[in-house]
């Protein structure tokens, strides 16, 4: 889901007139294909587009891409995949490989970023995270803790940023109609994970439910909505930007975020943070 998100935004910002930054792996092989679909489009459409050479998993390569860029005013955290399986099942370098990417891979990437935010006194961070940070399902346990672990540390990041004029926010897609179910890194203990067919039988009935959702033309799957709340969300004062977005099927989790909010923000005003939530406009 994440690079085919990556091009719609890239394209869709940069129409609207955004200078945009696009960053990926392998851009001179694995990812040479998309990386000059971009450069033409660029070109074609006369936009500005700068494509980087950049992973996420390495400081040496997130600070080389950023040293080539002077002003940011938008990063928007939009690497990740999924493990999907019983979280007995993965070994411990694999758990700290879906944290490195989904957690630790977005704390590089804003380092790099925040100087120039910081002598700016201003700029946004947009943490994409997903309804998997926000609720609990069997076979995602892995990937659970990732997301949970990334609105957690986002939630603390708005505090510690916004005295400072930065603003982050949290964008929670559902699922949408890419290829996420395909892409999901199963566990290599495969014997182990064959004791939870439980958990399985979960996990296919949860992919029939959602791709019945895919090819229901009135059902909220269309990646370009992700996008366009990147936009609303870039367009918004500083100051009036709420830390959770929530966008696409949310099996009744906007629920759970309407009712948290005022709770949140209930607490920030007993500890004194109230004037920390967000960049004063």
């Amino acid at each position: 889901m994440q690079q085919r998100i990556r091009l719609y935004s890239v394209k869709y910002l940069a129409e609207k007139g955004h200078h945009v930054y696009a960053t990926m792996r392998n851009v001179s092989s694995k990812n040479k294909k998309p990386a000059s679909e971009l450069k033409n489009f660029a070109q074609d459409q006369n936009l500005s587009i700068n494509v980087l050479e950049m992973d996420v998993t390495s400081d040496k390569s997130v600070n080389a891409a950023v040293a080539q860029i002077s002003k940011v005013d938008v990063l928007i955290n939009n690497a990740g995949f999924g493990y999907g399986g019983p979280i007995e099942s993965f070994s411990s370098n694999e758990i700290l490989a879906q944290l490195d990417l989904n957690i630790v891979g977005t704390i590089r990437t804003a380092k790099a970023v925040l100087p120039i935010m910081r002598a700016q006194k201003s700029g946004l961070i947009i943490q994409v995270s997903s309804g998997a940070g926000r609720g609990s399902f069997p076979g995602f346990g892995v990937y659970h803790a990732s997301k949970w672990g990334l609105e957690g540390m986002s939630e603390s990041m708005r505090y510690e940023l916004a005295p400072l004029g930065i603003d982050v926010v949290i964008v929670e897609p559902g699922p949408f109609s890419t290829n996420f179910f395909g892409n999901i890194v199963t566990p290599q203990n495969s014997e182990l994970a064959n004791d939870y067919k439980h958990v399985d039988a979960f996990f296919q009935g949860f992919q029939n439910q959602v791709q019945s959702a895919f090819e229901d033309s009135k059902a909220p799957t269309d990646p370009i909505l992700v996008v366009q709340s990147f936009e609303k969300l870039i367009d918004l004062p500083a100051g009036s930007r709420p830390l959770r977005t929530m966008v696409g099927l949310d099996f009744g989790l906007q629920s759970l975020n309407d009712a948290v909010e005022p709770i949140r923000k209930g607490i920030l005003e007993s500890m004194g943070l109230a004037a920390s939530d967000g960049p004063q406009s």
